[in-house]
């Protein structure tokens, strides 16, 4: 079978899309329904401004994924682009991270009221954390890499358990 695996990603893809927009949907609706209907005095002008601010990287994300991860097929059915890998490491992962903080941000918000909206100060935290883990792990390997010692290093003397076995069989530094 012909472009198997690009098939099976553009099946995959295609539900995953699905699945989002869906839960955007009932999510988006939800609050609605909660702060527009049933919790109608304590809508104010600012909960709007706040939910249109804070629900736009949730839809800026979900269209960027509906770009890159939609299967695109040509005119005679045949499958030309499966789309790129929605469940991929990196930064397709740190988005999903940020779309599910803010449905989960929007649920809350639309049940309690604005202060829910406090909770999305995590995303920024969690985005300095991230590239301080990231900066560091970096560092540490350049580090390595040139000789500015590393945390194993120093407690053996600057030598490596492997250097210092050869050192032994052959009777010379290294």
């Amino acid at each position: 079978m012909a472009q198997k695996a690009a098939k099976q990603q553009a099946a995959r893809n295609t539900s995953i899309l699905k699945r989002t927009h869906l839960i955007s949907l009932a999510i988006n609706a939800l609050f609605i329904l909660l702060r527009l209907v049933l919790f109608r005095t304590s809508c104010t002008r600012t909960t709007l401004i706040l939910y249109g601010l804070l629900s736009a990287p949730a839809l800026v994300i979900e269209f960027w994924f509906e770009r890159i991860g939609r299967p695109v097929n040509a005119p005679n059915g045949e499958l030309k682009k499966a789309g790129e890998d929605l469940e991929a490491k990196g930064l397709t992962e740190y988005m999903w991270d940020v779309l599910y903080w803010t449905w989960g941000c929007v649920g809350v918000a639309g049940l309690f009221g604005d202060k829910a909206w406090w909770g999305y100060l995590v995303v920024p935290v969690y985005s300095l954390w991230l590239a301080w883990t990231t900066f560091g792990s970096m560092k540490e390997g350049i580090l390595g890499m040139a000789g500015g010692g590393g945390t194993g290093g120093a407690a053996n003397g600057g030598t490596s358990n492997r250097q210092r076995k050869m050192e032994k069989r052959s009777g010379q530094k290294m």
